[in-house]
């Protein structure tokens, strides 16, 4: 049994996050974990909401409230949405937590005992308008890069490029409008990322397994240009961790936080100290999770985040952890998505373009956008939802090829068997062939699984669904039982005993169909199929089950048009339109 612990990049407060969002890092995350756990592995899954920074200050703003209460708000919503889409986390946490501060302020202090910190006096944008300095995202313009007139003062969400405030092309005040601003001096502290570049790019080298993606962002951002730059880990603005030295003050710091950048990944570790305190466990039960020292050199690290979060994740990151020169616990693994983009264009929260998970939730069942998502999920590229591609996934994969089997071998073994596992004849020479084919496909749907390959894990799940039915049909029971029954009991026995192998096969991805297979064939037994032949035997004569109701219902053409309407772009209650972030 090994020991995983898998992180989602963690969301922004600032609203309700659409499916680009939730495909890009914790529904994947999730299937992982999931897949995971049950292989029988133990697994530490977190996450939690990022709540400090520009996002978190305007979203109050504009809400009306003190930004503390209304992140509060929003956390319970995240956390809602996340349990409906089923995502398993084992603590979601709150990058404003007691235990976010002292560790955000424990590593900021460890890096200036080093001599990793420097004090920089520095021009910032200040506006006029609005009596204060504009960090980051409270700066909007026009990237020099690649001309996107919506960048923002700390990275363009379009070409990905990180960049300062000043940098910006006609900025203007994203609290006010305003375009009267002006260059004053400052100072904040920078952590000296140039000084760690060669350790950082020797650990990127070693890893030779992540993705393509991955590692062509990280290259990119350590070589593009004049390559890896220190970065400023302060801003001023009154929401987020007080800036200390450890516990200590900070002299020349008082009334700064620290960047939302530099606090959010180190969330991760904080979110699993939450974990233990809710459970009134001892630090040494995160510490095993994130202390190579306290029993962490056995973790397999697995983080899971849309492309755009892989810089800060392969760089910025790994250079507080390297720089503490404490013994946490550094990535094994990064799985990166590209963009999922909407219908011929973008998700866009400030238009409303798009389906956001409550939405999602109040027309259909986590299941039917879990499949259809990881199915499609933007791993070798970009991929697009479309609201035709969405009906034809759901209505053959799920209502056609799983839903039909389940229905056709319950519903027919009712009629002539009753509702129980007959008893009499023997495998086949059709059966036999089935378990042989199923046992390739098995190990290879595992090895996908293992290897975080999403889309061709789904891929071949579809696969044995459809063997099962293109079994069922050859094998015809319903004409085999005229005129021998013991052999259509034995084909029988068999297809109801694949509806349970495909409620375990298939819980990852679609867990509450699985728990209702299982609930149908009155069993809890989910040992994973090591051996088909004997996973096909769990279900003996005489086990009773009860007929399922139907276990996806289609999409018609009215529903499709309806909803392709209503979500072309009315939403107004979010904030603004970002990707997925950390």
């Amino acid at each position: 049994m090994a020991r995983i612990l898998i992180t989602s990049a963690i969301p922004y407060i600032n609203g309700i996050k659409h499916l680009g969002n939730l495909v890009g890092s914790q529904l994947p995350a999730d299937l992982y974990a999931r897949y995971c756990r049950d292989r029988g592995h133990e697994v530490m899954f977190i996450c939690a909401t990022d709540e400090h920074g520009t996002p978190a200050e305007l979203a109050a703003a504009k809400a009306g409230k003190p930004v503390a209460e209304y992140c509060a708000e929003m956390w319970q919503v995240q956390s809602d949405l996340a349990k409906g889409f089923r995502l398993s986390f084992d603590h979601f946490g709150r990058s404003s937590s007691r235990r976010n501060h002292a560790l955000t302020q424990h590593f900021a202090g460890k890096l200036a005992e080093n001599g990793l910190i420097e004090e920089v006096c520095e021009k910032q944008v200040f506006s006029i308008a609005d009596n204060r300095f504009l960090p980051d995202r409270y700066i909007e313009g026009t990237c020099p890069n690649c001309g996107y007139a919506r960048a923002r003062g700390d990275q363009c969400e379009n070409c990905t490029k990180q960049l300062d405030p000043t940098d910006l092309i006609d900025a203007r005040s994203a609290i006010s409008g305003s375009t009267d601003l002006e260059v004053r001096e400052t100072k904040h502290l920078y952590l000296k990322q140039r000084s760690l570049r060669g350790a950082i790019e020797a650990w990127i080298d070693s890893k030779t397994d992540w993705p393509v993606l991955t590692t062509s962002i990280a290259k990119k951002w350590l070589h593009d240009g004049d390559g890896l730059q220190d970065r400023g880990i302060t801003r001023d603005l009154h929401w987020g961790v007080p800036v200390k030295k450890g516990d200590q003050p900070w002299p020349g710091m008082e009334g700064k936080v620290f960047y939302v950048w530099f606090d959010a990944p180190i969330e991760y570790i904080a979110a699993t100290a939450e974990w233990a305190d809710a459970k009134g466990l001892d630090d040494s039960a995160w510490q095993r999770w994130w202390r190579t020292d306290k029993g962490a050199s056995d973790v397999r690290y697995v983080q899971f985040m849309g492309k755009d979060n892989v810089p800060f994740h392969t760089l910025s990151f790994p250079a507080t952890i390297m720089g503490s020169r404490e013994p946490w616990k550094l990535v094994d693994y990064i799985k990166s998505f590209n963009y999922l983009n909407y219908d011929g264009g973008q998700f866009s929260t400030s238009q409303g373009r798009g389906v956001f998970m409550d939405q999602a939730l109040s027309i259909l069942p986590a299941d039917y956008w879990r499949w259809w998502l990881l199915s499609h999920a933007p791993e070798s590229s970009d991929s697009e939802f479309t609201w035709e591609n969405f009906q034809t996934s759901v209505n053959k994969d799920l209502a056609d090829v799983l839903g039909n089997f389940v229905s056709r071998i319950t519903k027919f073994c009712r009629s002539k068997f009753g509702e129980a596992v007959p008893d009499g004849g023997a495998l086949d020479e059709r059966g036999r062939a089935l378990i042989g084919e199923l046992e390739a496909r098995i190990r290879a749907y595992e090895t996908f699984m293992e290897e975080m390959e999403v889309r061709k894990a789904a891929n071949e799940l579809r696969t044995i669904w459809s063997a099962g039915n293109e079994y069922l049909q050859s094998a015809a029971p319903w004409a085999l039982f005229k005129i021998d029954p013991a052999a259509a009991a034995a084909i029988t026995r068999l297809s109801l005993n694949l509806v349970r192998l495909y409620a375990v096969l298939s819980e990852p991805f679609i867990p509450d169909a699985a728990a209702n297979m299982l609930a149908g064939m009155k069993t809890e037994d989910r040992t994973w199929p090591g051996d088909v032949a004997t996973a096909l035997t769990a279900l003996p004569s005489g086990h009773a089950f009860k007929t399922p109701e139907l276990l996806f219902a289609k999409i018609t053409d009215e529903d499709r048009e309806d909803w392709a309407k209503r979500f072309a772009g009315t939403r107004t209650r979010d904030t603004e339109n970002v990707s997925t972030p950390h």
